[in-house]
């Protein structure tokens, strides 16, 4: 489907015909969600058992005569402080998920901001600098107000360095682009080249 997207710059506003995809499928989005939120899970949990505890292994009192149930040593799972049974371990929590997948999520995540008009594409950033007062004065000339979370993807370092320190706006290079962060925040906003790096990773599909 053909989106007309504004694309800001110092000399105007002007739209670009970007083809995305019609269908949004949010199963498959969900799938890309998990896939990124298992990568980052560290996986240190970790129980000792009741091998691994720091206490003797001598049978805290006679099996028979006591009068109480029978025991073998302090470690065992039922006294506390004991071992613990079937806890977790350290793991590795990523596993694959298909290219074209990945692909057809990053693609459906821009064109869900496209369809819903929260998508705008810059040519340049006047008068930004590195300073965060420089970037709220261009923001605001832009529309954004910080009513709403913006996810930034630009090339330019010096931007993203004027712009992190907000709260409202989450930063990004082009490389680090990703179905999570485009759907956790309200609108996205991409420089051109971007939007040109956005274009070859989802195989000119868009």
């Amino acid at each position: 489907m053909v989106y007309q997207i504004p694309v800001l710059s110092s000399s105007g506003k002007r739209e670009l015909s970007v083809d995305l995809p019609q269908e949004i499928n949010p199963h498959l989005l969900w799938e890309v969600v998990r896939w990124q939120l298992a990568k980052r899970r560290l996986g240190t949990a970790s129980t000792k058992t009741r091998g691994e505890v720091a206490y003797s292994s001598r049978k805290i009192y006679p099996q028979k005569h006591t009068g109480r149930a029978r025991h073998g040593d302090i470690g065992a799972p039922i006294f506390v402080g004991g071992g613990v049974v079937f806890g977790p371990k350290p793991r590795d929590y990523s596993y694959t998920l298909p290219k074209k997948v990945r692909q057809a999520g990053l693609a459906m995540a821009v064109a869900d901001r496209a369809r819903e008009g929260k998508l705008l594409l810059v040519e340049d950033f006047p008068g930004v600098n590195g300073k965060t007062k420089e970037f709220l004065a261009w923001a605001k000339a832009a529309g954004l107000d910080g009513a709403e979370s913006v996810l930034l993807v630009t090339a330019n370092e010096v931007v993203r360095r004027a712009a992190r320190n907000l709260p409202w706006v989450v930063t990004l290079a082009p490389e680090g682009l990703n179905v999570y962060d485009i759907l956790r925040t309200g609108r996205l906003v991409m420089d051109l080249a971007a939007w040109e790096s956005f274009q070859a990773r989802v195989g000119g599909e868009a």
